[in-house]
Parts: C-alpha cells; structure tokens; sequence
C-alpha cells in the first residue's frame, strides 16, 4: 500500500481561519517500519507553486496516530503568511496619480481598482514517510513513499462557530467558499450571483465624501465569471435612473488586471466604490452630486457578455443632519480578512485625557557666577505631558441586520477612524486619512425590534497614539 492522503480540505479556496486538516496514511509501511514519522514539506508562495522548483517554508513531522495515520493542520501555519491590505498594490491610482512605492496611498482612498498584496496565499504540500528498519537503526527517508497534494488558495479569513460547514463522502469538510465565485445568472435555475466579502448589509448609507472599498474573490471560473467591468449607476429619490458612470474595465490601466494569471494578487480584488472614491474620478457622480438629485447608486460586476456576476450593493447618500453633529466614519478588518464601514451621524463626544511625568525645580540659577532669583523657577514642573483622545459615539437608529452586523466591529482585531474627502496639498503623504483606534467598548448586547422597539448603540474609540507635545 503506497502513501496516499486520506482528508483534504474540500474546497480549494479556504480562509486561514478554519482548520486546513490533511490526512495522510500507508498503514504497510507503518507496520514494517520502526520510529515512522510521517513528513509534510509545505509550500506557500504568491505564484503558481512548483513543488520540484520552489522554497519550503518549513517541513513538519508527525507520528502514526493509533489508526496508523498521520494527521495535520496547517492553519497556524498558514496564518502567519497572510495579513490586510492597508495601502493600495501598485498600479491603481489615487484622484488620477499612480500608486508607487515612493508615493503610496491607503487602501481606502483608492480610485477604481486594486490588486490584493498580502490577504491571498497559495498552499501546496508534498508528503514524504521516514523510518528506520530496526529499533536502533538510523531513520531516513522511505523511497517511493512520496504524495503532492493539490493547489489550495487560502485568504485572511476566520470562521465563526456558526458558520455551516460542508462534508463528502470521503469525509473532506469545509466552508462552501464557492459563494464567493463569480456568476452570472440570466437563466434558469438562477444560481447566486457572487458574494462580496462581507456580512454588511447589501443596502448601506455614506455621507458624500466617505471613503470606502468593498472586495471580492476574482478567480476565473470560465467565462461566466470573467470580471470584465464594474457598473455605478445613480438614482434619484423617486428611483429613477439619472446617469451611469461609464462601464470601468477590468485593466492594467484602471488597477485590476487585463489579461489573468494565477498570481495570488489577482484572486482577490478592492475596488473603490462609496461617494469620496468616485469624486475622486468621476465625472458624473460630480454633476449629479451637485444638482443635488442623487438619492442612491448601485454597484455591481458583469462579465464579458455584459451580465451581473456579482451582488448588487446599494449605497444610499446620507442627508446632513440639521443638528450639526460631526459625522465619524469607522472602518474595520471583517470575517473575511477586508474592510467594513460604518459612518455614525448622530452626537458625538471627544474627551482628552493626560498623564504627565514631573519633576521638582531648583529656585534660581545655581549655574552661574551670581545666584539669581527667578519667579518662573523652582516648584513641581511637568516634564512631559500624555494625551490620550477618546470619541464616544451613536449609530442612529439601525434595523436587526445592522445590528448583527455590529458584532464584528467589537471583536475585529484593527480598527481605524476615516477621515473623508478633502483637498490635498502638493506631494502631500496622506498621512491624515487614517487614524489607528482600539474599541474601548467591551460589552454588546444584540438588540432586537421585539425586545427594543427602536435599535440604536454608542460606541467609545480611543485613539491609538498619543498626542504630542514638548518635553522639557
């Protein structure tokens, strides 16, 4: 009985997340053989992966468990290569200017498209069998006894524990990812469209200068689900169509990509997509934002054929709010590794805190030829000052799925504060859009419209640096 992998993952698209558990087994040579390890040499890389070409990222060993099988799971190990993207890959653009390594920009304020950088990894793993012939023999490698598995693509995921999962036959289990494909849906029976990566509401709400991106998976699944272009069209408040932004190609030139390779950069795409995004390029968003009768617009794929390969993602403008309140956009790092986004309208309150270090001054000048009384000396002095900022605020009243929605911002690992819309100034560093904050909220209590009537929650941020000043 030659070595053979018994359980794999089901699905080739995985989040890092869950448990990517391999299986192998050759219960002849485990029986033949002493001190039997079985070896798993695992790859990881962004391209393609060749086991006989490229680099190991390790090699891991495990004994015979009492069924005679060696069991894995690669998921710490996978999760170390995989992170979010916070600036923009190179060759989208930000208000027209190319993205560069000198002149980067965050991937918030992105223009059209851009490729992924670090949430998607492939995985490959070769599985080997080592033993010795006696008790005291040396172990080496067992010739013959070699298994590849497949290609696995694996992004910066998690799965809650409420999450379904899939097995087969064969006892192979996972997360159906396949909701993510890209498909088009024309005719009977109608399969879904392609989910983006999210669990936000498909209906959701900005101010007109709120940054904001929404992501997919983009793997090519025939050419049903070739992403071929993006669709912006914009609505009155009667729901009328009122313009369109014209078709935004897939290309090298907008920040996507022309031509697909298995590169892991273009498995998953962020494209640009709420109010200040498209003022940054697009002209119709501008006329229409200025007459004042754009209410909402909606955002989809379509492919080659010019059908919807994706969910429809309807963004509706918020009005200001006559009791002046300054609204707080929060963005932060979802289930599925990308971002989410909430702007909160209604009252909002900003304390600062501080804490200093002191020291006790001498009276005086006690460092020159004459001693001189100075009222400005002498006494308890601060001789540096910490400031902390923290910014309590509410949602306006929000239905059941908002609020479920909620859950991932008090357990998301990075959040940010998101500065919208402004006016740059030359070679500017965009270093103001995005502020690290860490949810000082601890408690939440889901709310339902039984129980509560009206839905409404207070958050409390506190910004993650501290505010600057002299020391002395």
């Amino acid at each position: 009985m030659a070595l053979t992998i018994e359980q794999h993952p089901l699905y080739t698209l995985n989040p890092v997340g869950q448990e990517v558990i391999f299986t192998v087994l050759d219960a002849v040579t485990v029986s033949a053989k002493f001190n039997v390890k079985y070896v798993a040499e695992v790859h990881i890389s962004t391209v393609d992966i060749n086991l006989n070409t490229s680099t190991a990222i390790g090699t891991f060993k495990t004994t015979p468990n009492n069924a005679g099988a060696g069991m894995f799971d690669f998921s710490p190990i996978a999760e170390s290569f995989v992170s979010p993207d916070n600036l923009a890959a190179l060759g989208s653009e930000y208000k027209g200017a190319a993205t560069s390594t000198i002149l980067p920009n965050p991937l918030h304020l992105v223009d059209k498209y851009s490729l992924n950088d670090n949430v998607v990894r492939y995985l490959k793993i070769r599985f080997t069998i080592e033993g010795s012939d006696t008790a005291t023999g040396i172990v080496a490698p067992i010739s013959g006894e070699e298994e590849d598995s497949s290609q696995y693509t694996l992004f910066n995921g998690y799965l809650k524990y409420t999450d379904l999962l899939i097995r087969d036959v064969d006892g192979n289990f996972g997360f159906n990812t396949s909701i993510f494909n890209l498909n088009e849906s024309v005719t009977p029976p109608f399969p879904p469209q392609g989910k983006y990566l999210t669990n936000a509401p498909l209906s959701q709400y900005a101010n007109d200068k709120d940054y904001g991106t929404i992501s997919f998976i983009s793997t090519e699944t025939g050419t049903d689900g070739i992403l071929n272009r993006m669709k912006v069209i914009y609505y009155n408040s009667a729901g009328t169509e009122i313009g369109t932004e014209d078709d935004i190609p897939n290309t090298d030139a907008n920040g996507g990509y022309t031509t697909f390779t298995n590169a892991t950069k273009n498995q998953l795409i962020h494209f640009g997509c709420f109010p200040a995004n498209l003022r940054n390029w697009g002209s119709n968003f501008a006329t229409n934002l200025a007459l004042g009768t754009l209410a909402y617009y909606e955002v989809y794929a379509e492919n080659t054929a010019g059908n919807r390969i994706t969910d429809i993602l309807k963004i509706n403008l918020l009005c200001p709010t006559l009791k002046g309140f300054e609204p707080i956009r929060l963005t932060w790092l979802n289930q599925w590794g990308v971002w989410d986004y909430y702007t909160f309208t209604m009252k909002s309150t900003k304390t600062i805190s501080t804490k200093g270090s002191t020291y006790q001054q001498l009276e005086g000048t006690w460092n020159d030829k004459l001693y001189s009384p100075s009222g400005y000396r002498g006494g308890k002095k601060a001789f540096r000052v910490n400031a902390t900022e923290k910014i309590s605020m509410n949602t306006d009243f929000v239905n059941e799925s908002e609020a479920e929605w909620f859950e991932e911002l008090i357990n998301s690992p990075e959040v940010y504060i998101l500065e919208g819309y402004q006016t740059d100034p030359t070679f500017s560093s965009l270093n103001t859009y995005v502020t690290p904050a860490r949810l000082t909220t601890s408690n939440y209590t889901r709310k339902t419209v039984a129980n509560d009537k009206l839905i409404q929650y207070t958050f409390e941020v506190e910004k993650s640096k501290t505010l600057r000043t002299q020391s002395v």
